[in-house]
Formats: structure tokens, C-alpha cells, sequence
């Protein structure tokens, strides 16, 4: 089969390389996906890069986020052969969805209902997950709150800033250009910061009438993490969901007291099982009813996938990019 594949770490244009490899076999809990369609994240950029968290030996197969047709099936998996699913690949052994077959955790993949595209499916799965766990479970955010969303144009704050809106929450939205000003509006922010003209701070205290943010959802980290934190009420909750930046934002415990404000980590993998089956239905509630929708903008080709991934590393994408076989 045909994967891209990394042999050395690097610029994903710079590194990935289409290659000719034995399709993965599927293990216990694991099924062999037939790929559809392959969703990019700023993780995939960080594989690349070689600084993730769950990067695996070289050489190896990014791409978290897949649909496809299962075509196998390990032992203890009760999922049909040529079923369409959405799923989280075993990208930590090496078997991404940037390739013709991948491999996929049972307990992460969740049949696609015939209305859904191929595309649309391949972008669910982390985005969404990752926006419940923060503002439902994480923040409890409640109708009427404040959420001050970073980096909102991006595929993890396009999520974060529709699902805020259909909480009924007051979503703010931190971009840096206008077009992706223009999307968030159209995604339900009711205001939108542009970082390049306004200092971030100050536009969220002038916007909640001196209040603050109640929740930050936080995907960026660095600097900008930092100076968000700032913008907390009293009894805030600071999301810490990742580090687009490359580093995490630091802080001084002291503020945290001071301010009676929490920071809460984000991690959807400790939400397995029927907690996050639970999860996925409420979100496919959401998504059938139209409160919640695509965040997929940008369709790419299989053999353009170096370029689609260099656009994300670069923050040139706007929501989710999706590349197709």
C-alpha cells in the first residue's frame, strides 16, 4: 500500500515521503480501516517535528483521524467487515491514517451514519471530543457564562466556539486575521478579538463590562496562554488543552489564589468506554440537529498531503483540512 511516511524528523514538506509498505495487521481491540479520508491537526505537525508526546520510533505513519471501511479485524472486535467508521488511529505504533490502510482502536471507532460525508467524519472525532470533555465535563460551562477561546479559527477552536454558542455561552473569539474573524462569526462568536490590533486583555475586559472570561479554552499555550490568564474572573477556569505555540504556558501560583481561579488539564484519553461513547452520542445529537456543524474547509488530495500539513504547521489554515484517496 502507499503511505507517507516519516524516516527523520523535520518540516512535514520537508520529511514526509510517499512510500510503498505492507499493510498493518490488526491485534486485539484493533480493526484495518480501507482510508476515506485522513483529518491533520497540529499533533500530526508535532510528529513530524518530533516533539509529541506519543511520537513513535522511526520510521513511521502520522495522521491521527481517519474514516474508512473496515477491511479487518482483531480479536474481541465485533465490528463488521465493510463497515464506514470514524476513528483515532494507532498513530503511537507507527500505523497513521496518512496511507491507504490504517489501523484503528476499537475503542475509539464509532460507525458513520449515511448522512455524514467521508470528510465530515475523518474531522470529528478529536476536535469535537476534545471540546465536550473541556467545556462539559472539564469547566462545566454553564447558559450565559463567558468563554474566551484562543486560537478560535483554528480545528480544535472552531469546536471549542460552536459548541460554547449551543451551551448558550458568550463566546469570544481571539484570531489573527479577518477572514478568520469572518468564520468564527459565522460559527456563533458573539465577539471576536483580532490579536494583531488589540491587546487581548484589555478587549476581553471591555467586552464582559469589566467581568472577565469565565472559561478559557486554551489550544495555543506560550505567551498567549499566559497573558489569557489574566483575563480571568473570579472563579474562572482556565482550559489547558494544548501547545500550538510549542511550549505550555507557565504561571505563578500566587495569581491563582489570588484570583480563586483553576487551572484544568484536557486529556479525552482518560474518557474511554462508555464514558466516551457517551460523549460521542450527545455530540452526533448535536451534530444531527444542525446546533453543531462541520468544521471541515479545506479538501486536499492524498498526493498533496505534505503541503496540506506544512499549511497547518503554518496557522494558514482555517478550521479543519482533510486530505482524500
Amino acid at each position: 500500500m502507499r503511505a507517507w511516511q516519516l524516516a527523520r524528523h523535520g518540516e512535514p514538506r520537508a520529511v514526509l515521503e510517499l512510500v510503498e509498505v505492507d499493510p498493518p495487521e490488526p491485534g486485539p481491540d484493533e480493526l484495518r480501516v480501507d482510508v476515506r479520508a485522513a483529518a491533520i491537526g497540529m499533533p500530526d505537525v508535532f510528529l513530524c517535528r518530533g516533539t509529541y508526546a506519543f511520537s513513535p520510533e522511526l520510521p513511521f505513519t502520522p495522521g491521527q483521524e481517519v474514516c474508512g471501511d473496515v477491511s479487518a479485524v482483531g480479536a474481541d472486535v465485533a465490528i463488521a467487515p465493510g463497515t464506514r467508521v470514524m476513528g483515532v488511529t494507532r498513530f503511537p505504533s507507527g500505523h497513521g491514517g496518512f496511507a491507504q490502510q490504517a489501523l484503528v482502536g476499537m475503542s475509539t471507532a464509532f460507525t458513520v451514519p449515511e448522512t455524514m460525508t467521508d470528510t465530515d467524519a475523518a474531522g470529528f472525532s478529536i476536535g469535537w471530543s476534545t471540546a465536550w470533555v473541556a467545556l462539559v465535563r472539564r469547566a462545566q460551562l454553564v447558559a450565559g457564562e463567558h468563554l474566551l477561546v484562543l486560537g478560535a479559527a483554528g480545528g480544535s477552536g472552531a469546536t471549542a466556539v460552536q459548541l460554547g454558542a449551543a451551551l448558550g455561552a458568550h463566546v469570544i473569539a481571539v484570531v489573527g486575521d479577518d477572514a478568520k474573524a469572518d468564520y468564527c462569526r459565522a460559527l456563533g462568536a458573539s465577539t471576536v478579538i483580532d490579536r494583531r490590533v488589540e491587546d487581548v486583555v484589555d478587549a476581553v475586559r471591555a467586552s464582559t463590562d469589566g467581568h472577565g472570561a469565565d472559561v478559557v479554552f486554551d489550544p495555543v499555550g506560550g505567551t498567549p496562554g499566559e497573558a489569557a490568564m489574566r483575563c480571568l474572573a473570579s472563579e474562572g477556569r482556565f482550559l489547558a488543552v494544548g501547545f500550538a505555540s510549542g511550549r505550555w504556558p507557565q504561571f505563578e501560583v500566587r495569581r491563582l489564589v489570588g484570583g480563586n481561579t483553576s487551572i484544568l488539564g484536557v486529556y479525552v484519553g482518560a474518557y474511554p468506554g462508555e464514558a466516551g461513547e457517551h460523549d460521542h452520542e450527545r455530540l452526533m445529537e448535536l451534530f444531527a440537529s444542525g446546533r453543531i456543524r462541520t468544521c471541515v474547509t479545506d479538501v486536499a488530495s492524498f498526493d498533496d498531503l505534505p503541503e496540506a500539513v506544512e499549511r497547518v504547521a503554518h496557522g494558514q489554515a482555517i478550521g479543519k483540512v482533510v486530505v482524500v484517496l
